[in-house]
């Protein structure tokens, strides 16, 4: 009978263990910014909080204006606060906001994190949860929707205002310089690229999205951008699908992937306050693999 009572309590301890892990599915902006930062679940910039997104969906806002270094903190205290301990995140980002989680988790996954309790005051920061640490943080995959990490011409080209910090990250040269990209801890990089383009983005190399091209939400590897277009085009190089190098034999960073690719033209790069877009796209896919 004694056995069986330890036995019992064995089991209500690890019953009581997994009970207490949760699922995050984290929201990370891009330029323009618009959520109210510090308030996870202000999605102002992706569309009605109502909608459908991943398991509790928080949105990490960060100002969409300053530069990647001044506001990654913003980022450290959402992974902080919901991807340690017992707790793990998926992680969506949008254009810039690929640039912001690469960066982050590049100089910072590495680092000592306190295990916090997942509940944040006013400033979207949390408590310690039982002052023990950990390495980096808990995160089960990234999916970029229109990823920048690579930067935009239309920042080399001054199309964006020049005077703003963010803009002068987004160079291809400065963005793809600013930290090692094949660095990601481990965490896979899915990248969803669009290709619905216009006239005034003839300054874009390849197939893009109106603000971002294929060389760099794609996740293209290199020192600058170049021209990738879907296997339609007989102009260019094919972005490919997966992690493999793409035509022509271009490699992408590491652990990126592409899971989809825009043949049909029909995304562009805007949520437009409304999971539009190349972001409707990622979440769907966060939906269905996000639990």
């Amino acid at each position: 009978m004694r056995q069986f009572r330890m036995l019992c309590a064995l089991c209500l301890l690890l019953i009581s263990g997994f009970a207490s892990a949760t699922n995050y599915t984290l929201w990370i902006n891009g330029r323009t910014g618009g959520g109210q930062i510090g308030n996870y679940n202000d999605f102002t910039y992706w569309g009605p909080a109502s909608t459908a997104a991943g398991v509790n969906k928080k949105a990490v806002n960060w100002d969409g204006r300053s530069s990647i270094s001044s506001q990654s903190g913003k980022i450290r205290d959402a992974l902080d606060c919901f991807c340690t301990g017992a707790n793990w995140c998926y992680v969506a980002t949008h254009s810039a906001g690929d640039l912001m989680m690469g960066y982050t988790l590049a100089n910072f996954g590495g680092s000592a994190r306190y295990k916090k309790n997942a509940a944040p005051n006013s400033s979207g920061v949390c408590g310690n949860s039982d002052g023990g640490t950990q390495t980096g943080w808990n995160i089960k995959w990234v999916r970029a929707a229109s990823g920048a990490g690579g930067g935009s011409e239309l920042s080399d080209a001054g199309s964006w205002t020049t005077s703003e910090p963010l803009v002068q990250d987004l160079k291809t040269t400065t963005a793809r310089a600013m930290y090692n990209h094949n660095t990601t801890r481990n965490v896979w990089f899915h990248m969803y690229a669009g290709a619905k383009g216009t006239a005034y983005s003839g300054i874009l190399p390849g197939q893009d999205d109106e603000a971002v091209s294929y060389h760099s939400t794609g996740g293209v590897a290199g020192s600058s951008g170049g021209s990738y277009c879907n296997p339609s085009d007989w102009w260019c190089n094919d972005l490919t699908l997966g992690s493999a190098a793409n035509e022509g034999g271009s490699a992408k960073w590491s652990y990126h992937s592409v899971a989809f690719r825009d043949d049909n033209e029909a995304y562009n790069h805007y949520a437009s306050g409304n999971w539009a877009g190349i972001v409707g796209v990622v979440r769907s896919a966060v939906v269905n693999s996000a639990y």
